[in-house]
This record gives C-alpha cells, structure tokens and sequence, in this order.
C-alpha cells in the first residue's frame, strides 16, 4: 500500500510540475543579453522579470573542476582578464569583472556558478543548459541540477557522449541533442532514437514543419537558434518550433504576445 502511495504522490509531483510549464515561447539567449551583460546574475534576472519562458546559458568547467556560466573558452571577451577557463580556478574566475565590458553600471558583476545561476531561476519556466564539454562536465552538471532541485524543467543540450555520462549519475536528467548531422531530417531520426527531450534547430528548412510534426509525434520538444526576426518568429511558431532563442528579449516578447503566448511571471 505505501509503495502505491508513494507512486501516486510522484506522479501528482511530475504532473503538477510539468502542467506549469511553458508550451512554447521566447528563450533568452544568455539572459536578457542584449541589456545586460551576457551569462550573469543580471542577465538572468531581467529575462525572469520581463517574463521569458525559457532561459538559455553556458556551462564550462574550471581547472579545479567548478562549473561556470561563460560561452567562450576563454574569459577575454566579457571580462577584464585573459585565458582559457580551463587554465584558471575558481577563485581566479571570480576576481573577474564579467560586467564593465557591456556597461560602467554592472561594474564589479561577477562569472556566476551553475549553482549560483539556478539560484536565480524560478521552477516556472525552462532552463537550456549548454555544456560546453564533454563527458566529466555532463556528468557533474547533472549532478548539481538534482542537487539543487532543478531537474523538471532543465535540460543539457549536449552530444550523446556527454547525453550517456549525465545519465549514468542521473538517469532522469532531460536531454537536448546537440549531435547534428549534416542533413536536417537525419538530426531528427537521431534524436528519435536517442529519445531526446529536446532538439535545437540552426536553420529553417523547406521540410521544417514536417520535422516538427515527426518531432512532435514522439514527444519532442523543439527549440530553434537563433532569430530576433518578428516575421521569421511567427513563421517558426505557426510551423511548429515551440521555443526561438532571441538576442533582444523585450521586442521578442511583444511578438509572442501578439501570438497569444502569455509571458511567465513568479
């Protein structure tokens, strides 16, 4: 009887959690990154306050093996200091300035922690995690987004390598395939058969809303990057793709508005 009720208190868990999810929507490329610097704190909490329904960002790993929210792989770009991730600790990460370089007012915002991004980030809405890795980082960001209670609505966009690794730790993590062939339509048979959450579309296809009618047929959810286009992003919708990656947040929103889609608020 205990186990009965355990499993039906888990499948009301699972439903209820999935229920509040977005069905489709805008997904803020970094964060709200065409304001706020990229991959920060900042960024994140703006896209939350706007209202996106998904949030898109990096994850690399330091030399001693912490996980940081950063694109490149190397800091020069959106810090004030130079060299790969990968050469650096995380003590060294965090006397960066990760701020100044968009605006003097995010002087002084620092490279967050995966942990200290899903800190940020409200259970309502869909959070891309793109490992920037491969099978150690796959299999300790998994790790954390179970620890810190963040596994009904994050997904890895990662290849099957790294895919295998995070399930070996958490079998019930959620997966993008970021594996691509070539040929469209054979990114969509594979993700298929590896029984991805998600896919990433790059490019608009003549075939598109026959992949995303195959897509959606097993359960597929579809994620496309990138478009800021407010013509191109209501085509994208009416063919089917579910969530557009966007630069500018805040006039993306106003299209997805104009289409019914609700923004997301706490």
């Amino acid at each position: 009887m205990n186990t009965i009720i355990n499993l039906l208190i888990l499948f009301s868990l699972v439903f209820h959690t999935n229920a509040t999810l977005p069905q489709r929507g805008i997904c803020a490329h970094r964060g709200a990154m065409d304001t706020h610097p990229e991959n920060t704190v900042a960024a994140f909490r703006e896209a939350v306050r706007l209202g996106v329904h998904m949030i898109e960002f990096d994850v690399r790993m330091t030399k001693d093996g912490k996980l940081v929210i950063l694109h490149d792989d190397t800091v020069d770009r959106t810090t004030n200091g130079h060299g790969a991730v990968k050469d650096k600790t995380l003590a060294e990460i965090k006397q960066l300035d990760a701020g100044s370089w968009k605006s003097t007012i995010f002087k002084d915002e620092r490279i967050p922690t995966l942990r200290e991004a899903l800190a940020v980030m409200p259970q309502n809405i869909w959070l891309n995690v793109h490992l920037k890795g491969g099978t150690k980082l796959a299999a300790a960001a998994a790790k954390v987004l179970y620890e810190e209670a963040h596994m009904k609505h994050a997904f890895l966009t990662c290849g099957k390598d790294a895919a295998d690794a995070a399930k070996s730790v958490i079998e019930e993590v959620m997966i993008c395939n970021s594996e691509r062939p070539p040929v469209v339509g054979d990114y969509v048979n594979l993700s298929i058969q590896l029984e991805s959450e998600f896919v990433q579309l790059l490019r608009i296809n003549p075939q598109l809303t026959d992949h995303t009618a195959k897509l959606k047929r097993h359960g597929i959810r579809i994620n496309y990057c990138c478009s800021d286009d407010p013509e191109q992003m209501r085509k994208l919708f009416d063919s089917g793709v579910d969530f557009i990656l966007v630069n500018h947040v805040e006039a993306a929103l106003k299209v997805s508005d104009s289409m019914g889609i609700k923004r997301v608020h706490e």
